[in-house]
């Protein structure tokens, strides 16, 4: 009863299909991390009832080949004690040859129990090794589905990981478009400029200025000759008289 559970604990396990178990879960990773788990124990269990059910077989078999033994030495003791009694029955000593024949008896029946013992026990050594056959390929299985939710496991969360970096790029990118920096960019270039056009302004409102100053001074300067002009004249104009005189 008992192998038959170890049995059919190791099918339902074996038979798991792990993308459906997947589909169906709401955190794959924390499913598959108790799979492992689940499975990890449930091969520590099903290999200690699967050696457990082996050593018993092994046990049997040995039993079976005592049996065995056992049946042939009996029946060399009995080979021996037959022809000893033949011998003295040859030699007239028909009382010792009756107590040999006797032990030749004794000996079969001895033989036959063994065999007997041999035989019945060959059908369960038989049938228990098919048991221990199913149970190994079934370990062999459960190892491989290990194997298998682990892969299946490790690669789940790689996938996360790459996954949750994909998104954080994601969201950085849409930071940035959000925040826009080219158009930032933009404003400081139109201050910039801003800048730069009163710079310019500044300059050429201090050479306005400037000129202004220059041609004060110029008028200045033409003043002053027309003033030196009418004083030659003036003065000419004096002399021209006085000289009539």
């Amino acid at each position: 009863m008992a192998k038959q559970s170890i049995l059919g604990r190791i099918s339902q396990l074996v038979r798991a299909n792990i993308n459906a178990l997947i589909d169906q879960a709401e955190d794959p990773q924390m499913m598959l991390d108790q799979l492992v788990r689940d499975y990890t124990n449930s091969i520590a269990e099903a290999e200690s009832a699967v050696a457990q059910t082996i050593g018993n077989l092994r046990l049997m078999e040995q039993d079976h080949a005592e049996d065995l033994e056992s049946a042939a030495d009996w029946g060399r003791k009995a080979l021996a004690a037959s022809a000893k009694g033949t011998e003295l029955r040859a030699a007239g000593n028909t009382e010792d040859a009756d107590k040999f024949d006797k032990l030749a008896k004794i000996a079969i029946g001895k033989q036959i129990s063994a065999e007997n013992e041999a035989k019945t026990a060959e059908p369960t050594i038989a049938s228990q090794n098919q048991v221990v056959d199913q149970l190994k390929d079934g370990l062999d299985k459960m190892r491989e589905k290990l194997s298998e939710l682990t892969s299946k496991r490790d690669e789940l969360v790689a996938r996360a990981k790459t996954a949750q970096a994909q998104s954080q790029v994601h969201d950085a990118i849409q930071s940035i478009d959000v925040l826009d920096p080219t158009s930032e960019l933009g404003r400081f270039e139109e201050k910039v400029r801003r800048e730069e056009a009163k710079v310019m302004g500044q300059q050429e409102l201090s050479a306005s200025s400037l000129d202004s100053q220059f041609e004060s001074l110029e008028d200045l300067d033409k003043e002053a000759e027309v003033e030196a002009r009418l004083a030659e004249l003036k003065a000419g104009g004096t002399q021209a008289v006085t000289s009539g005189s």
